[in-house]
């Protein structure tokens, strides 16, 4: 650690270290005269100075202590999200390497965008393995500037397949838009869907190709192969992302990053310790596992079969996600918030029942039965307009039951796990 800003070696350990550490870096953030703000190993804001307010809206009490990701929301110039759990820059920020990113829009606290680039300083006195709450790095920020330090970090491709389709490496985005062979964008896409599984050439015809002879879909295939992987290479991507295997080929999980792959991932891992009673760290999962559900896995492909299984069975995980992080909400007493969770839920599926009651419960808990009333209500005529059918007898018995208990000036005693139990039947 250092004594203030003068460089000078103090012995100092645990918390007593980290807090001299954390002081020192926050009187040079605030010395700093362009927008900075520096962040700790749980990527929380720890300081933030006078310029940053100035440029992004937000006073130092409003950011200290949140996640940076929440406050910026970067975004790369095509609409890839910059900012996300576990990010690349904070990847590179924990492995001692000073990044930055030459152009990137953040959020104002008034909504608007502004186009700033990143810079950063790393703390490499803290590491490897900085203990709980040590600053990791300070960033700066320039506005519609490209000034910046940057040291790759090579091999790792991000692929965004939920909502709008996007590639970023090494902080830019790639402009697949721009590539002159439109199929093979389509060809990755196919091999995203099954990631680190060989795919038999045949059935890449199937999908890119179906009413070309074999030959020449052999050759048309060859030829946009190689296409894709001179395009990935000159994205930051390894020598071999694509691998043949026989006649087949793979697309390596280890040579890329892909959202669909990492929100499975936090949701397995929320669901885990959702069942050892770990709610605050599941909540944490679903939260980083919301961030990355832009949308639907390949939104703009509509009609394409080859996605069509796994869009349907990752909207399923996602609002089994919803679910359980409105149960976790309920158990720790947060009934508000698990009505916007259910809320959430039912502008993605506005027919899931399970959503209808768990909402009615929710409200109920609140005091607003009225609006658990009118809840069923709405949950009443839109399984009548779209199935033409009445709501289920379990939803109906829970309206009879919140109408007789208002009616009594009673709160009903409901159970946010019997009502996620029930959810899971629909």
């Amino acid at each position: 650690m250092f004594d203030s800003m003068a460089g000078n070696p103090v012995e100092e350990t645990g918390s007593s270290a980290v807090e001299t550490g954390n002081n020192a870096v926050t009187q040079w953030v605030e010395l700093a005269s362009d927008a900075a703000f520096a962040i700790d190993d749980r990527h929380q804001v720890v300081a933030w100075n006078r310029a940053a307010e100035q440029l992004l809206g937000y006073a130092p009490d409003e950011v200290i202590g949140r996640r940076c990701a929440d406050v910026l929301q970067s975004r790369l110039p095509g609409g890839e999200p910059l900012c996300m759990p576990n990010c690349e820059l904070f990847r590179c920020f924990r492995g001692c390497q000073p990044r930055g990113v030459p152009s990137c829009r953040v959020r104002r606290k008034n909504g608007d965008w502004v186009s700033v680039g990143y810079s950063s300083l790393v703390m490499p006195g803290q590491m490897p393995g900085p203990p709980s709450g040590a600053v990791v790095a300070v960033i700066l920020l320039h506005e519609n500037e490209e000034r910046h330090v940057r040291v790759p970090l090579r091999g790792v491709l991000q692929i965004f397949a939920l909502g709008k389709f996007g590639l970023a490496a090494n902080g830019q985005g790639v402009a697949v838009e721009k590539w002159k062979r439109r199929q093979a964008v389509t060809l990755l896409k196919f091999l995203v869907t099954q990631l680190d599984r060989p795919v038999h050439r045949e059935r890449i015809l199937e999908c890119l190709w179906p009413d070309v002879d074999e030959k020449r879909g052999w050759g048309r295939l060859k030829v946009t192969m190689y296409y894709l992987r001179a395009q990935l290479r000159a994205a930051g991507a390894g020598e071999d992302a694509v691998r043949t295997v026989g006649d087949a080929y793979l697309l390596r999980r280890d040579a890329v990053w892909v959202d669909a792959d990492n929100f499975e991932k936090l949701v397995a891992e929320g669901r885990t310790l959702q069942g050892k009673g770990r709610n605050d760290d599941a909540l944490r999962c679903y939260d980083e596992a919301l961030f990355l559900y832009r949308g639907d896995y390949f939104e703009q492909d509509v009609f394409a079969d080859w996605c069509a299984e796994e869009r349907e069975r990752l909207g399923e995980i996602f609002m089994e996600m919803l679910t359980r992080k409105a149960e976790c909400h309920a158990e720790r007493g947060e009934f508000a918030e698990a009505v916007q969770v259910c809320r959430k839920g039912l502008v993605h599926d506005p027919c899931r029942e399970s959503f209808h009651r768990a909402l009615m419960q929710y409200l109920a808990r609140l005091g607003r039965a009225d609006g658990a009333i009118a809840q069923f209500r709405h949950c009443q005529a839109v399984l009548a307009r779209e199935f033409g059918v009445e709501p289920m007898p379990e939803t109906q018995r829970l309206y009879r039951q919140i109408l007789a208990q208002e009616n009594a000036g009673a709160v009903p005693a409901v159970s946010p796990s019997g009502a996620t139990a029930r959810a899971r039947q629909d």
